[in-house]
Formats: structure tokens, C-alpha cells, sequence
């Protein structure tokens, strides 16, 4: 095979494999964002969710309780921050800010506890990892041409299939559903939405909770499928990846996974499509027009809750000077 398209395979193999994570944990801060959370502590429930999926699954051998038990621990987190968020009103931005801080440092407490003082857990058996899928489909071609290409390529870890599994599940949630309804109903008008019986705390309670399982999902398929053990350096700076990709794709499911695969293939890779040859280049001139569109990002975020804000005074404006009006 072409030594170009061995290297186009091997650069979108390890997009998927390394997207995965971010899938996960961008679908979550999608929920929390719908619901009017601000979810900024991805990063500790990440943490959470890869140190809890490491222990379980090396001391149980069973990768799936580990999975879902890393998903679990990201969960109990992000209790953490609805309580404080949803119950006592405190700043998003803040309890976001306090669990990305006690995230990693309890992440490497119960590293140490169960690993008897180490900052880094044993290695999982192999077999004891999340399966690959599809790894002899494409063998059966005898490993040459285009074959070799989709082995190379589709070869992957189960959880990389889940992650875009569960966005089309996100999206039919969000926008197909009377659940999804009364999501982004929330969100935007929690007043107007409690006037027709929306029970606004739960919502944003199952949403909180929901983020922070999908991203202790992602913190589980980096210690399950990426890399073998958990480590203090395991999980820096993806969940802060993901948050960003929340806001390039628009608050989306399908936006935050374009977000998310963009930041491991693009970045690395620029074509130049010449007489048939794929040449790769390093793209860092192209710094520019990211730090342009991670402004435009923010200030669209600003603008965003800016305009709820204003639309939430201007709703107690309302059913206050009716209230008044209706008065006997």
C-alpha cells in the first residue's frame, strides 16, 4: 500500500481512538449546557471516571462493570456541582472550578489507596481491556491494499464505536423527545417552563448527573482503551478540550463530535492534494484562525447567557406587573 494512505490511515485511526474520550465528555457538557448548567468541571469527572475504571478494572478483570463504574464515579461528582448549582445558586463557573481542583487530587488519593502508595496504577491485562471490534473482519482480505487500509483504520477499541453511538442517541434525546423538550425548555425559559408544570430542579439534576456520567465515561475509556493503567498525567487538559468543543459546535451533539474528531486530525494534518499525493504539513499557520474562533466562541457564549439573563428578568418583569394588574 501506498506509504501515503498508510499514514492517512494511521492519522484517522488515532483520531478515533483519542476522540472517543472527548465525545463522551463534550455529549455531557452538551446535556448541562441545554439544561442552563454551566458544567466547566468535566476535567475532574474525567479524572474520577479513568482512576475509578482503572482500580475496578484490575481488580475485577471485567472491563464493562469498569466502564460503567468509571461512568458512576464521574456521576457522584457531578452531584456535587448540582447541589451546589442547582440548590444553593452558586456560581457555575466557581463549583466548576472547585471540582476540576478536588477531581485530580482525589483521583490520585484513590490511586495510592488501592495501589499501595503509588501516584500510578498497575497495568490492565490485556485481555482484561474493552474489546477491539472488527479487528479479523478486514484481516480475511490477506492484509494488502485497501483492506489493510480499513483494518488499520477500523480496528478499533468498542468504546470509540459507543461515542458515536451515543450521539445520535444525545441528538434524538434533545430534539426528539418531550424529555429533550422540556431540556431545552428549561435552559432557556426555567420560569416559563415551571408555569406548565416542568419540574425545573429535576431536570437540571438528571442533566448534571447525566454530564457527569458521560464524562466519567471518558475518563474510563482512557484508562480502558487508550492506555492500559491510570496516571496523574493521564487526564490534562481533555476535559477543558471537550468544553471548548462544546462551544464550536454550537451546543450540539453533532457539532461538539465534528469539534471533538477536528481537534486530533486537522490540527496535525494539512493536505495538499497534488497529482493524486497526500503530503502532510504541519499546520501551526493556522494558529491564527483558531485563536479567532476560540474568541468567537466565547463571546457567542457571553452574548448566549447574556440574552437568557435578559429574557428571564424580563419574564419576572412580566408576572410581576401581572400579578400586580390581577390583584383584587
Amino acid at each position: 500500500m501506498n506509504s501515503s494512505l498508510l499514514s492517512l490511515a494511521s492519522i484517522l485511526s488515532i483520531t478515533l481512538l483519542y476522540s472517543a474520550p472527548l465525545i463522551y465528555t463534550a455529549l455531557g457538557g452538551v446535556l448541562s449546557e441545554n439544561a442552563g448548567v454551566v458544567n466547566i468541571g468535566l476535567e475532574g469527572m474525567m479524572a474520577i471516571g479513568a482512576v475509578v475504571g482503572s482500580i475496578v478494572g484490575y481488580y475485577l478483570g471485567n472491563p464493562w462493570l469498569a466502564f460503567l463504574c468509571g461512568g458512576l464515579g464521574g456521576m457522584l461528582i457531578a452531584l456535587l456541582h448540582a447541589i451546589a448549582t442547582v440548590n444553593f445558586a452558586a456560581d457555575h463557573v466557581v463549583s466548576g472550578i472547585a471540582i476540576n481542583l478536588i477531581g485530580p487530587g482525589l483521583a490520585l488519593f484513590l490511586c495510592r489507596l488501592f495501589f499501595d502508595g503509588a501516584a500510578m496504577s498497575k497495568s490492565i491485562d490485556y485481555e482484561n481491556k474493552l474489546p477491539v471490534l472488527f479487528g479479523k473482519v478486514f484481516k480475511s482480505g490477506g492484509g494488502k491494499g485497501i483492506m489493510k487500509f480499513l483494518d488499520i483504520v477500523f480496528s478499533q477499541y468498542a468504546s470509540v464505536y459507543l461515542a458515536f453511538v451515543l450521539v445520535f442517541v444525545v441528538y434524538f434525546i434533545l430534539y426528539k423527545t418531550r424529555l429533550g423538550l422540556r431540556i431545552r425548555a428549561v435552559g432557556e425559559y426555567p420560569k416559563a417552563a415551571e408555569t406548565l408544570g416542568v419540574d425545573a430542579y429535576k431536570i437540571k439534576y438528571i442533566c448534571v448527573l447525566a454530564s457527569g456520567f458521560l464524562a466519567g465515561l471518558g475518563g474510563a475509556s482512557m484508562s480502558l482503551a487508550v492506555v492500559s493503567n491510570y496516571r496523574e498525567t493521564l487526564i490534562s487538559g481533555q476535559g477543558f478540550i471537550a468544553l471548548a468543543a462544546v462551544i464550536f459546535g454550537g451546543w450540539k451533539p453533532q457539532g461538539a463530535m465534528l469539534a471533538c474528531t477536528r481537534t486530533f486530525s486537522f490540527p496535525w494534518l494539512h493536505w495538499n492534494i497534488n497529482r493524486y499525493k497526500l503530503t502532510f504539513n504541519d499546520s501551526l499557520r493556522n494558529n491564527s484562525s483558531c485563536l479567532n474562533n476560540f474568541r468567537k466562541g466565547i463571546k457567542s457564549t457571553i452574548s448566549r447567557w447574556t440574552s437568557i439573563r435578559k429574557k428571564q428578568l424580563k419574564i419576572k418583569f412580566v408576572s410581576a406587573s401581572a400579578g400586580t394588574f390581577f390583584m383584587p
